[in-house]
């Protein structure tokens, strides 16, 4: 390290958001959070509404919270998008992914367009609400028969901060519309799909310094706005502390995105065919990987059961058979909010599985199921990509569930390392202190930083269990469909 540098991670999630400041210099890196708030979604006239301008207030009191800092950084879920009139003014609340509009529009777009020819322009996996979709599903609606620009959400964050407009690379990947040979927007693309290619600003990379912060909005110092990995995993993974190449990510939250980093895409038939996708990250890497479910099963369930006590029903857990109920996380009826454990519980009946008789059962299963997926996951990115790993790299809030971390390591058959639990915001911070000089290097010497800092966890698989986990895949299968943001 060359600087001494205080930066503000804004790292934006699906149901809270925070600022965290990182503290850089003297070979050290120091976390602290300043502030969290709440995200929570809004349903008006039967559509789903993120409330952006409740997670702008909270932008806003986070960095008013976290004090002078030397630059700020804006990261969030993927997708979802606003909508600015021409003289820049938001025409009404994003939609949230999980609404029901883009239901069977997938399939529209695949009959306009075909399979092949989306896979080998975009490399994306087809996921139900991805931004393509969500706009077809928008055509000739007033807000976008009205619309100037479009920004993804942590772009429209940077363009309030700032009054600059512009899309960063990693985010712009993840929407369906972006060409990865020609390394722009998919614009013949949009004009076959009857999209307007001038609603999209110009794109530009992480590191990109975008302006200063607006006057207007009182911040304390005069802290400059950088541009990024925006996409959350794509920070995420630039948080993986891993060692040169042979190695798997899983960031495991409310979704499980789980792949490798390559150096270029794989577009193959076998690949599209298995739902993988490749998304851009940080320095010229692909991030190669298939989405699961996540956590969210185990939230929506303890959202359900009101008063539970999390880590006695994961001591709990632990004590109940292994894989006796296993479903498959990525069937698409675990998608909406509601009723989970009733959910898991009709799931097991239709699959001939034991319907879980217990809160503990219910999260026994949720687990061994998602390190199922995790072992599916990790299995296919090797075969389609022709990477193989000796090294399993867990990392988010799901790095702390210590059960999960073991099933993961059992079925997977490879050593998992959990950690850092917070990799979004550490990736964040690292991109924001090499464009202010405080870090120098390349992504490894960024992730070397993350080992010498960062406490990591390391959870051998146990061998015996092998013939079990086995078994138990060939009882779910797997869908290969993929399911998250």
């Amino acid at each position: 390290m060359s600087a001494v540098v205080d930066v503000a991670a804004v790292d934006l999630g699906a149901s809270s958001g925070r600022v965290i400041v990182g503290h850089l210099g003297a070979g050290r890196m120091t976390l602290t959070e300043a502030y969290r708030f709440p995200n929570v979604p809004v349903r008006v006239g039967g559509t789903l509404h993120w409330d952006i301008l409740g997670l702008w207030r909270g932008v806003l009191d986070g960095l008013r919270a976290a004090g002078p800092v030397t630059s700020i950084g804006v990261d969030s879920w993927a997708v979802d998008y606003g909508l600015l009139d021409a003289a820049g003014a938001l025409l009404g609340n994003p939609v949230h992914y999980r609404d029901a509009r883009t239901e069977g529009v997938a399939e529209r777009v695949a009959g306009r367009v075909g399979e092949e020819r989306l896979y080998a322009t975009t490399g994306l996996q087809r996921l139900p609400f991805n931004t393509l979709y969500q706009l077809v599903a928008a055509a000739g609606t007033p807000q976008l028969d009205t619309a100037d620009r479009l920004l993804l959400i942590p772009d429209l964050i940077t363009y309030w901060l700032t009054g600059r407009l512009g899309a960063e690379l990693t985010n712009a990947s993840t929407t369906q519309l972006y060409d990865l040979s020609r390394r722009a927007w998919a614009t013949d693309l949009m004009a076959e799909v009857g999209i307007p290619a001038t609603l999209f600003p110009p794109l530009h990379a992480p590191g990109v310094r975008i302006g200063p912060v607006r006057p207007d909005l009182e911040l304390p110092g005069t802290p400059q706005v950088v541009a990024v990995a925006s996409h959350d995993t794509a920070s995420a993974v630039v948080g993986v502390p891993a060692t040169g190449e042979r190695f798997a990510y899983l960031s495991c939250g409310t979704w499980s995105l789980a792949g490798v980093e390559l150096d270029t895409p794989v577009l193959t038939e076998a690949s599209r065919r298995a739902n993988f996708t490749n998304e851009v990250g940080i320095d010229g890497t692909i991030r190669y990987l298939r989405n699961v479910m996540g956590l969210w099963l185990l939230q929506e369930s303890l959202r359900t059961w009101g008063t539970a006590d999390l880590p006695d029903l994961l001591r709990r857990a632990a004590d109940e058979p292994a894989l006796r109920s296993v479903v498959d996380p990525d069937d698409p009826v675990f998608l909406p909010p509601g009723d989970m454990p009733g959910r898991i519980a009709e799931a097991c009946r239709q699959t001939g599985e034991p319907v879980p008789d217990s809160r503990a059962a219910t999260v026994r299963c949720v687990l061994d199921s998602l390190a199922l997926a995790h072992r599916r996951v990790v299995r296919q990115a090797q075969e389609l990509s022709g990477r193989q790993v000796d090294t399993v790299h867990l990392v988010g809030g799901g790095a702390r569930n210590e059960l999960l971390c073991q099933l993961t390591a059992d079925a997977c058959g490879l050593p998992v390392v959990a950690g850092p639990v917070e990799a979004t915001a550490l990736g964040n911070i690292l991109v924001q202190a090499r464009a202010a000089g405080a870090v120098r290097g390349d992504l490894p010497a960024l992730r070397a930083l993350l080992r010498e800092t960062q406490h990591l966890v390391r959870y051998d698989p146990r061998r015996d269990r092998a013939a079990a986990w086995a078994a138990a895949d060939g009882r779910v299968g797997g869908s290969g469909r993929g399911t998250a943001a």
